[in-house]
């Protein structure tokens, strides 16, 4: 037990400090590609990618090679252990950095980010603005998370370094993540994060294109990946896709067609039904997107507007009709006064065709003579001349009643016209109803054709009255409004000129952080030169052990091998021994009891010289067990001080 204990010892690690990975190949065989880790799905799982070519311009995983004449590791590695990794990414680089922050603002931008977005804001973010953007992108991956108010500078890089975040982001640089030799590792590690979502997109989508794919016509859809048939298909596009993943293929869009086209024919999937679905599921999609767009405009008072304007149009409505049926009523006075007269001149026509009547049957009865019957066609000729005259006249009036009352009109609607201006001035005014902000109570509305002329007036005079005091009030509250805006720029001067002591004071709070951190960086170089004399220590201690342990080992296979030579001799005098008591014991007694009492005497020596080498193998291995017990003591005091530092 000893022994294995002392080889596994050897064989170990001197030291339990992180080791320091120096070797840039195995970093980039451990990072070649994102899909070294990839999340864990129900069902089907078809690795076709979507387009994340321009995504990957800034991932971590570094540039890739296609084609055959660079063939990948099959290196499997996973983060979180304890070597620090050289982040190979140009963090430093402008144009690297422009290129971070143009993508991060488009993806912000399309995932719909609540805050303000600006070019100004993400060179050089506060700590706040950088914890939105962090939590809104983290929301993307977990709905339900929420930050927490206290502590955010520990948390962040708790959260990246369980997603196995591969680099460090250390919680001082979370106190500054807008100066400039802290927020280009901020922006990488968003950058990380946003690759992670765009994948999880990805995954999502290819987990609803198989679920809608398969969801109609598969008769048992909860067991759609059993049976022989689907296994054997899965292994063959398994072995074909990883053989050209091992080429250095990223891409395998054949492979994916002649999967998914046998797969098809193996459940009987319907093309049309597949078109027509998708037709529908692109037709709810515009549905879905018109009605966001629509909910992201404020319905509710778009409606109030068309509800304000509908109103205003019904009281429009409601005074043009009562104008109406004013001009109605009067239309139908005159239009019962020309009925009367009408009424008369029928009357006065029947009487004189009554007359008429009883002149012809006293024509027809009396005789004419010629002087009679020339008054007569006198009296007809100027009783046709006053019919002519009195039906122009009536034309006349007619038509001067006509030009009237399209006059009176075009006055009504020049009246509405700047009734209705007078409105819209009063609505924007807020004067307008009753219950507006600036009515007070008072009625604004004008309403030219409810009363009578006199009343008019004096509705005209009350509201310029009341105006003129409005305008007084107005005035006044400008010039309560002009003062208090002249306090409030002496105020902003004095804030000014506050800020400008604070920048002051900030400048030389950086310059102590700065002083603070370099002498951290001199601490830090000290406690690494420690750390390496004390790992020479214990490496020179494990050296010693080790040269004590072959001592050891040295004295026990030299006892073990005069043992073994003592029992050699042993044997071999017990066989001399036997062979000349075979030979003499019948002839010689007096011999056999010298041999007798040779072999009693040489069995006692073999005993002694058997126990002195027993006591000296005891000896021997309670020596080295108690050297060995001190320097366990000894390396136990160098960790406990080096813990202790």
């Amino acid at each position: 037990m000893e022994r294995g204990r002392m080889s596994r010892a050897t064989g170990g690690r001197p030291s339990e400090m992180p080791m320091r990975v120096q070797d840039s190949n195995r970093m980039s065989n451990v990072y070649t590609t994102p899909q070294s880790k990839q999340p864990s799905f129900g069902k089907l799982n078809i690795p076709k990618p979507q387009s994340v070519t321009s995504e990957r311009r800034t991932s971590f995983f570094g540039a890739r090679t296609s084609g055959a004449s660079m063939p990948r590791n099959s290196t499997m590695s996973g983060f979180g252990g304890t070597e620090k990794i050289k982040d190979a990414r140009p963090l430093h680089d402008k144009s690297y950095v422009q290129q971070c922050i143009r993508q991060l603002h488009e993806f912000l931008t399309e995932q719909g980010y609540p805050g303000t977005l600006s070019a100004k804001t993400l060179q050089s973010p506060s700590t706040k603005e950088f914890v939105k953007m962090f939590e809104f992108i983290y929301r993307q991956l977990d709905p339900t998370f929420e930050m927490p108010n206290s502590k955010v500078e520990e948390e962040v890089p708790a959260i990246l370094k369980a997603l196995r975040y591969p680099f460090v982001l250390s919680k001082c640089s979370m106190y500054s993540v807008g100066a400039p030799h802290t927020w280009p590792q901020a922006l990488g590690a968003l950058m990380w994060l946003i690759d992670n979502v765009k994948v999880n997109l990805c995954f999502t989508f290819l987990l609803s294109k198989q679920e809608l794919l398969f969801s109609d016509f598969c008769e048992d859809g909860d067991n759609i990946e059993e049976g022989a048939e689907y296994n054997k298909l899965f292994l063959d596009y398994t072995v074909e896709t990883y053989s050209k993943f091992m080429q250095g293929d990223d891409t395998f869009e054949d492979e994916d067609e002649a999967f998914l086209t046998k797969l098809k024919k193996l459940y009987n999937v319907d093309e049309a039904l597949l078109a027509s679905m998708e037709d529908k599921h692109r037709i709810l999609s515009d549905e879905v997107d018109r009605l966001e767009k629509e909910n992201q405009t404020d319905r509710l008072m778009t409606k109030r507007m068309e509800k304000v304007k509908l109103q205003a149009d019904l009281k429009k409505l409601q005074s043009y009709r009562s104008s109406l049926e004013s001009f109605k009523a009067n239309l139908e006075n005159k239009a019962s006064e020309l009925n009367d007269e009408m009424e008369t001149s029928v009357s006065h026509l029947e009487s004189l065709k009554h007359e008429r009547d009883e002149l012809q049957r006293l024509l027809q009865n009396q005789k004419f003579t010629p002087a009679d019957v020339e008054r007569i066609n006198r009296e007809k000729n100027e009783l046709q001349q006053t019919i002519a005259s009195l039906s122009k006249s009536l034309e006349d009036a007619e038509q001067h009643k006509w030009n009237e009352e399209i006059a009176l009109a075009k006055v009504k609607e020049k009246v509405e016209l700047k009734v209705a201006e007078y409105h819209k001035l009063a609505r924007k005014l807020k004067l307008i109803p009753l219950s507006a902000e600036n009515a007070c109570g008072h009625d604004f509305e004008i309403r030219p054709f409810d009363c009578g002329p006199n009343s008019n007036v004096q509705h005209k005079a009350q509201i310029q009255m009341l105006l003129r005091k409005l305008i007084s009030d107005v005035e006044e509250d400008n010039s309560r409004l002009t003062n208090m805006n002249l306090s409030l720029e002496e105020s902003c001067e004095q804030l000014n000129s506050n800020i400008f002591e604070k920048s002051n004071d900030l400048k030389q709070l950086r310059e102590q952080i700065r002083k603070l951190d370099e002498r951290l960086d001199f601490d830090m170089q000290e406690l690494a030169r420690e750390e390496q004399g004390w790992a020479e220590e214990i490496e020179s201690a494990e050296n010693h052990r080790e040269l004590l342990q072959k001592k050891v080992n040295y004295g026990y296979d030299e006892a073990v091998q005069q043992l073994k030579t003592a029992q050699q001799q042993y044997h071999l005098v017990l066989q001399e021994t036997n062979e000349e008591r075979r030979t003499v014991a019948n002839n010689l007694a007096s011999v056999f009891t010298t041999a007798a009492n040779h072999l009693s005497i040489t069995e006692k020596c073999l005993e002694d010289l058997h126990s002195r080498v027993q006591r000296v193998c005891s000896k021997a291995v309670e020596e080295d067990a108690a050297a060995l017990q001190k320097m366990r003591e000894t390396v136990e005091s160098l960790k406990s001080k080096a813990n202790s530092l």
